[in-house]
């Protein structure tokens, strides 16, 4: 009786209509690429719907991972006594996810139309196989990591990246905490491995997966996890980045795994208290104003103030711009490269017994207002 329901009738009539579709049009869904340009904005009209249906399925199985997960790092931090979260600062963590998610949306076909335009000019075809997935993986974390270096190493795209280490906490929570206007470039990245060869759609679908990852290594709860600690990043390696420490700063960038930062030298191993100081969260010098405008427009307020000096010439206001984050032209502020050599001088002319805990030269770290820079 079930199978005589109208309901059922059309949705089978349908799946035997599409299935008819895909074999008329293999070509416009090959698993290679958009072969004919008369049907590559045709095989675009398909591939919006399709990113969403990818997005979707990621979402569905990991939005319960994530529920599981903040529980029980609540219920561990209330046996333990320790206050890991707060209201305010959850709220803004959700808040900037959300945002960032809005823009993400708003930025949805023009990327789509970018990655889609140099995949058909791409240089390789592949069929589908785990070689295809797992160099997809790959590659995709590997241009991730150079998005994330840039964030860090280049105060403009330092001013959009800063709100994720903003947060004095380190929790779950914290991994949805994005760069709100990230999405207006971070498509770019992906159209080297667009001219691979790789479809559109997988790779917004693996950078998606890779997020889930990068999501879960923001906890305090998870130790070292041995061997592992060599392929992938975990949370000792991203607590690392997320220290406002001077040898910690601009350090472990990757996103699944950790590789990279050995392979480019931005690496940096979590230290035990004997050997160095404890981690301290957020940026070197915390906000004052902790209002959602603030967390997004500081260092952009901040540049638009430098940029306006009249002290200075074009190509230092370039480097205000475009320079490492923390650079002045007088050296009132410090790059973490300068944090990090004169934490270096300090521990070299400290006494024997003190080397290796800087916790008593702390206040020399703290930058001024404009040096929001941090991991």
């Amino acid at each position: 009786m079930f199978y005589n329901h109208p309901a059922p009738v059309l949705f089978k009539a349908g799946v035997h209509k599409a299935c008819r579709f895909f074999r008329q049009n293999k070509r416009i869904f090959s698993p290679c690429k958009l072969t004919y340009p008369r049907h590559t904005w045709f095989g675009f009209c398909f591939l919006i719907p399709m990113r969403a249906l990818y997005e979707q399925i990621v979402l569905l199985f990991s939005t319960p991972l994530y529920v599981l997960v903040i529980g029980a790092e609540l219920l561990i931090s209330h046996l333990e006594g320790v206050k890991s979260y707060t209201w305010k600062d959850t709220i803004h963590n959700f808040l900037l996810s959300l945002l960032t998610g809005l823009t993400d949306l708003a930025m949805r076909s023009i990327s789509l139309i970018a990655i889609t335009f140099f995949f058909s000019y791409s240089f390789f075809s592949w069929s589908y196989s785990i070689t295809y997935w797992v160099i997809l993986l790959l590659f995709t974390d590997m241009m991730h990591y150079w998005l994330h270096r840039l964030g860090h190493q280049c105060r403009f795209f330092w001013a959009v990246h800063v709100n994720h280490h903003t947060s004095t906490h380190f929790n779950f929570s914290v991994g949805f905490r994005s760069g709100v206007l990230e999405p207006f470039y971070s498509f770019i990245f992906f159209i080297p491995i667009a001219l691979a060869g790789f479809r559109p759609i997988d790779i917004f679908f693996m950078y998606s997966v890779c997020q889930v990852w990068a999501i879960l290594t923001h906890t305090e709860k998870v130790k070292k996890l041995g061997w592992l600690e060599y392929i992938f990043v975990t949370p000792s390696h991203h607590r690392v980045h997320h220290a406002s420490n001077p040898k910690y700063l601009d350090k472990n960038m990757g996103t699944v795994f950790i590789f990279w930062d050995k392979l480019f030298g931005t690496f940096q191993k979590e230290l035990p208290p004997q050997q160095y100081e404890p981690i301290r969260y957020g940026i070197t010098h915390p906000l004052e104003n902790n209002s959602l405008p603030n967390l997004i427009f500081h260092e952009w307020a901040a540049i638009v103030k430098d940029l306006r000096r009249k002290d200075i010439g074009l190509k230092q206001k370039l480097k205000y711009l475009f320079g490492p984050p923390g650079w002045s032209h007088d050296g009132q502020r410090m790059t973490s490269e300068e944090m990090r050599r004169q934490e270096h001088i300090k521990n070299s002319s400290a006494p024997s017994g003190k080397k290796g805990n800087t916790r008593r030269i702390k206040q020399t770290f703290v930058a001024p207002v404009n040096n929001n820079k941090t991991v």
